[in-house]
């Protein structure tokens, strides 16, 4: 897979090596009805075969010391004839790790998703009023107001691609980020990268198209402006 990992999917991404390890690994009671409890992936750790009546003990997974509380403890789980026993004590009691968003946090976040979102809402309203003045008058038509209009669009589209991103990633709290990989996440992350890039790509043009008036004659600006629209959009 291309790419890296991101460092908050490292813990996932860990339980799942660890996973295929213990489910891989070899069964070493031949008889699959001899009594005692098969090896298991409890999606924490990997439980050995036991025999029947037999209390195994496995330290905190490594995974967790990162953020853990308090020092690691001990997990129990007692093979019985009727299989594997509920761990004791229970994870979150011997392995307490930090879980919780500070509040702090939850509310620093917040604060910006607002700000944002009243920004780039603003701004796509003065841009439409713009972009609208531009095209109705008539007065105004030539190739330098040409420019600035597909510089606005590119502002436009930026700010609505990066709205229905945010709407199609985060329009469930308890969201698994790290193994979400649906046909409208790629799509709305691919034009939000898009329009980023056309928006800096505008904002060059507009750098170039100034500079070809200053470097030729002014009869020439039509001509260079066919070029400029298939380079800021291509």
């Amino acid at each position: 897979v291309a790419g890296n990992v991101h460092p908050e999917c490292d813990f996932m991404v860990e339980l799942k090596k660890k996973e295929a390890e213990c489910l891989e690994a070899p069964q070493e009671h031949g008889n699959a009805t001899s009594p005692g409890c098969k090896r298991t992936w409890d999606k924490l750790l990997c439980w050995p075969e036991a025999d029947a009546g037999e209390i195994l003990a496995l330290p905190c997974p490594n995974i967790l010391f990162h953020f853990m509380k308090e020092p690691a403890g001990m997990i129990k789980r007692n093979c019985t004839k009727k299989g594997w026993s509920d761990p004791f004590p229970p994870y979150h009691v011997a392995c307490p790790v930090e879980d919780e968003i500070p509040l702090e946090e939850q509310s620093y976040f917040s604060t910006i998703k607002i700000i944002y979102t009243v920004g780039y809402s603003v701004s796509i309203t003065s841009l439409i009023i713009a972009v609208t003045v531009l095209i109705a008058f008539r007065r105004l038509h030539c190739p330098r107001n040409y420019i600035h209009v597909q510089l606005f669009f590119t502002f436009i589209l930026k700010a609505i691609a990066i709205f229905i991103k945010d709407a199609v990633l985060f329009q469930e709290e308890g969201i698994d980020h790290c193994s979400l990989s649906t046909t409208e996440c790629k799509i709305s992350v691919v034009f939000c990268h898009y329009f980023m890039m056309t928006n800096f790509m505008w904002l060059l043009v507009e750098t170039l198209y100034l500079n070809c008036l200053l470097l030729s004659s002014l009869s020439h600006g039509r001509r260079y402006f066919w070029w400029l629209v298939l380079f800021g959009w291509g």
